[in-house]
Parts: C-alpha cells; structure tokens; sequence
C-alpha cells in the first residue's frame, strides 16, 4: 500500500485525513494511467450497486479499474473517501428543478427524485448520515431549505421542517429498500397471513391492510406522507 505523508491529504498536526471534499485532487502524471476521481467513483457506484457497502474494498475496486491499489490512493486516502464520493454521485442523478412559484411542488419534486435514486441503489440510505460536503448535496440541500424559507420558515422551524423532511426520505427509501430486497413474494404473503391469523390480537392492523403492499403503492404512500409533513410545516 502506497504510504504519503498525511500531510498531503490533511495539513493537520495530528495527520487525520480532513474530508475529501477540502482537499484538491492530486496532479496526474500524463505518463500513468489516467485514473481520476471520476472514473473511481463511476466504479466505485457499480460495485457498490452489485454487492453492497460491504462488497466495496479497495483491492476489488482497484481490480475493476484495472490498476493496483496503490494507484487508488493517489486519488483517496481512505474506503471512506470513496463512499463520500460515491453517495454525492448518486445525489447527482436527482434533478434540480428550477425554482417555481409553489414550494410545496418544489420540495416534492426534489423529494421524489431524491427517494428514486436511493431506491435504484438500496446501499446509500444507510451511508446519508455521513458528513455532506459534496457539490451535489449541498447544492440539493440548498435548494430544499430555499423553497422552505420561500414558505416564510426561519431559524429553529426551518432548521426543524429540514430535517423531518430529510429523515422521512431517508426512512421511507431504507424501509422500501431493505424490503424489496427481500424479493420474496411468498414470505410477504406469509407474513400478511400472520397477522390475519391473529386479527384479534391485532385488529387495527389487519383492518387497516397493514402489510398488504398490493392496497396502496409505495410511491403514493410516498407523496401522500410528504404532503401531510408540508401541510403542518408553516404551524408554529
């Protein structure tokens, strides 16, 4: 493994690496192969798509690039810095729209596009409390807090509205995620057939079609949930 003075990476006394997104890109050697943290991060999302945040290493990542791994770390110091990079490439594939004259449409349609990428790589939810400096992110992020303040919320409210809004994304795509990745038809059924088998103990919940993901689509329950969470976000 290729060793570089933390200092490199960090300028720090204590030669802890800072967040990738303050440091600069190395200079590329044009004689090397031309590796850069586009192509390491476009690798990085299909591997990460293919066998999870586990499956990523950095032998098997330099191994789809076709360099060894002492060639990553001219680019990263740390599995950490490929997972940052990787989480705000899919940030993204979310569309920016342009700012409209209804915050509320504004914030769902961020909203959805957010919960679709997620839900087309079931390992980044799990990765969104890590630190969010990418340009993606923020200017994401940016433009979720403009259309709130755009509804007249300030100081602590939109601080508060911010993260509901960001936590019921977040939730709502782990919880579909996890449970389309089951992918087994006959243990969703066997699980609806429990709780109707004991209706008594659980009435509310057989009543009401819990478990049942044939009586309403997720992507209804979806924007219906946001809409009551925009419904209450001007109440003091």
């Amino acid at each position: 493994m290729l060793r570089v003075d933390a200092t490199e990476f960090t300028g720090r006394p204590d030669g802890r690496a800072a967040p990738i997104w303050l440091r600069s890109e190395p200079a590329r050697n044009r004689r090397a192969t031309p590796l850069t943290r586009d192509r390491i991060v476009t690798a990085a999302v299909d591997l990460l798509d293919r066998t999870g945040v586990d499956g990523l290493t950095m032998r098997r990542l330099a191994e789809r690039l076709a360099v060894t791994p002492t060639a990553l770390y001219w680019h990263v110091a740390t599995r950490d810095d490929v997972l940052d990079l990787a989480v705000d490439h899919i940030f993204g594939e979310v569309p920016l729209p342009a700012a409209g004259p209804d915050w509320r449409a504004d914030v769902r349609t961020l909203t959805c596009g957010w919960r679709a990428a997620m839900l087309r790589h079931p390992w980044a939810p799990s990765l969104i409390g890590r630190p969010m400096l990418g340009p993606h992110v923020l200017a994401r992020t940016e433009f979720l807090q403009a259309a709130l303040v755009r509804a007249g919320l300030t100081g602590r409210h939109l601080a508060v509205v911010t993260r509901l809004v960001a936590n019921y994304v977040i939730g709502a795509a782990l919880t579909e995620a996890t449970w389309r990745q089951t992918d087994d038809p006959e243990a969703r059924a066997e699980a609806r057939r429990h709780l109707e088998a004991n209706a008594a103990a659980y009435p509310t919940l057989t009543a009401s079609g819990h478990l049942d993901d044939g009586r309403w689509s997720d992507d209804d329950l979806f924007v219906r949930g946001l809409d009551a969470i925009l419904a209450t976000a001007q109440l003091s």
